[in-house]
């Protein structure tokens, strides 16, 4: 599952941008009601796909993620909602500006749906670690592992839509990746690279937008960078603690 499904957050965030393009065109206050359910539903779709054994995880993707953006950007430039489209396009795939972009409705959408992945992953701990390092282990013991997956995937498609206003569709990934390859330069044990991740992750958050705002810089590559400082960190880090 970890391996065949590396670059799902990527693939998915492409998918919720075709998605808010659709979106846009046929004149949606509320993206969400078109954006949340598209990217579950592919999330899903990702999950069926990438367990046939003429198309893998990585190649499906692939395949998904790029003709969705793809549409996305040929549906806006069709049907433009302003008169600057590349304004608009770069907005999308690279976050707002500020973060007081942002509406009250998703801040607080944002805290209530972060409680429930955190209370999902703390309740069914000891079922995701065996179904992302061994699938097949998992269903010898008895665990439903096509219910994790899908537990998975619908977790990793609602945190990228949350996000994709304040940091775009191309960054996204990026808060998904650079957090989790830092905590493992240090860490080898699942529970510690996952608390590790889940913290530098919150850190990071916090201060990309504190720069943001006393820089006036765009707040989602502010957070970027402060991914990858911390990412520079914690290798060098790693590489004194094995000498």
């Amino acid at each position: 599952m970890l391996i065949r499904f590396s670059f799902i957050g990527d693939g998915l965030s492409h998918v919720a941008f075709g998605a808010m393009a659709v979106a846009a065109v046929v004149g949606l206050t509320n993206e969400m009601l078109i954006v949340m359910p598209v990217t579950v539903v592919c999330a899903v779709l990702l999950l069926k796909s990438g367990q046939n054994a003429k198309i893998k995880g990585d190649a499906s993707v692939a395949m998904i993620s790029v003709g969705a953006l793809a549409i996305g950007y040929r549906l806006m430039n069709l049907f433009p909602t302003s008169s600057n489209v590349s304004a608009d396009v770069c907005s999308t795939l690279f976050g707002s500006t500020s973060i007081l972009t942002l509406t009250g409705t998703e801040v607080w959408l944002c805290v209530g749906l972060s409680v429930a992945v955190v209370m999902i992953f703390v309740l069914f701990y000891n079922k995701i670690f065996a179904v992302t390092f061994d699938e097949n282990f998992a269903n010898a013991t008895g665990t439903n592992a096509d219910l994790y997956n899908f537990m998975i995937a619908v977790v990793i498609a609602v945190v990228i839509v949350l996000a994709m206003n304040l940091v775009g569709s191309l960054l996204i990934s990026a808060l998904i990746i650079f957090p989790a390859l830092s905590a493992m330069r240090v860490f080898k044990n699942f529970k510690s690279v996952t608390v590790c991740s889940a913290v530098i992750s919150l850190l990071c958050a916090v201060f990309g937008i504190l720069a943001s705002i006393i820089w006036g810089t765009p707040v989602g590559p502010t957070i970027i960078v402060a991914d990858i400082i911390a990412f520079a960190c914690f290798y060098i880090v790693g590489k004194i603690k094995r000498r």
